[in-house]
């Protein structure tokens, strides 16, 4: 496949991913939209078919072609037989996905986890940890790599699998406080864009990055969120689509509560632990694994069997449990996270913790 004829066609004024699917579907290949012509069917501005008239080398632009010369880029077609399944579905499907980092990522079932991008500490521990959960039980996280709770969710999914959708090009990290981040993401994940080569951050653009956030994705997870945030358009896109909303919810003193809570007013899942989504996502996440993905959680860390001794069949305060355990609070207080979301314990009233039936 020739990549050159696709940029000249993202490039060609105009031209939406609709048009653009018109034109494919009638001629079959990018190359042959071009020096072709346009039957009167398809409605394209003169501009546009001006444009189809040239020699598509020469639609190029400097950042296209400093992209084509980058070994690591990869691109990802309407036509290519990996082309995600499930981003086929939604209404303004992109013709083009920009990849930088491992391509079979595409292939697998994912889960978007998006909130604030000014969380609180429990809100981005808590964004991690499902995402680390998540990820050991064979779901690949997808997120925008926007500062606060989806760089969290990148973090907690970097051993098992993470993809990143960008609003800018893909040649251009944005922010730039996540390049760190980004670079660990393409040796086990993927980073994606629509967005052609050179364009830079646009208040615009990020709205059509979150439809292919959720379009690609089983289900998505909001964490903490205001009332205005975007990932509250995330979701909407999300139940728009056909797709799984989840929330968590948070004190009813927090703003970073009322977007959740609000979501979960208009139907979506109220989720405390890893296993809440699991069994949601039920056939749709059956279908694209093999057999053997939800099982009861047995505590494999020795600190979290102390916990679970120390509780027997009693309801304790964190004090107490620290107290039988010999463990600091400190270091209880991320153990009790991830056995909260792992599903061996719940939370109860007056800050206190029990066990649940299926740990071992």
């Amino acid at each position: 496949m020739s990549i050159v004829p696709w940029l000249a066609l993202a490039r060609c004024p105009g031209l939406g991913p609709r048009r653009q699917r018109l034109l494919l579907e009638y001629f079959g290949t990018a190359l042959a939209c071009f020096g072709a012509a346009i039957p009167s069917h398809i409605d394209v501005p003169g501009e546009s078919r001006e444009w189809l008239q040239r020699d598509p080398e020469l639609c190029l632009q400097e950042a296209d072609r400093r992209w084509l010369q980058t070994p690591d880029h990869d691109l990802c077609t309407w036509l290519d037989s990996d082309y995600p399944s499930l981003l086929r579905r939604i209404d303004d499907p992109p013709m083009l996905l920009f990849l930088r980092g491992q391509r079979a990522r595409l292939q697998d079932p994912m889960l978007a986890v998006v909130g604030s991008r000014r969380p609180t500490p429990v809100g981005s521990a808590t964004a991690q940890a499902f995402a680390e959960e998540l990820g050991k039980q064979g779901l690949v996280i997808s997120s925008g790599l926007a500062l606060g709770i989806d760089a969290s969710a990148h973090q907690g999914a970097l051993a098992t699998g993470t993809v990143a959708v960008l609003g800018t090009g893909i040649d251009l990290i944005y922010p730039r406080e996540n390049l760190p981040l980004a670079r660990q993401i393409v040796h086990q994940g993927l980073i994606l864009s629509e967005q052609l080569p050179g364009t830079r951050a646009h208040p615009g653009l990020f709205p059509r990055r979150n439809r292919i956030i959720s379009g690609m994705s089983l289900g998505v997870l909001v964490v903490e969120a205001s009332e205005n945030s975007g990932s509250l358009i995330t979701a909407r896109l999300a139940l728009e689509q056909g797709r799984e909303v989840f929330a968590i919810p948070g004190s009813i003193h927090s703003p970073l509560s009322r977007g959740p809570h609000h979501l979960i007013r208009q139907g979506a899942k109220l989720v405390e632990t890893a296993r809440d989504i699991l069994e949601e996502l039920g056939p749709l996440f059956a279908a694209s694994q093999p057999p053997q993905r939800v099982s009861p959680v047995a505590a494999q860390d020795p600190n979290e069997e102390l916990v679970l001794r120390a509780l027997g069949h009693e309801t304790l305060s964190s004090d107490e449990i620290a107290r039988r355990t010999g463990l600091t609070l400190s270091a209880l207080s991320s153990i009790l996270l991830a056995m909260e979301i792992q599903g061996s314990l719940a939370s109860c009233p007056g800050g206190r913790f029990c066990r649940l039936p299926n740990s071992c």
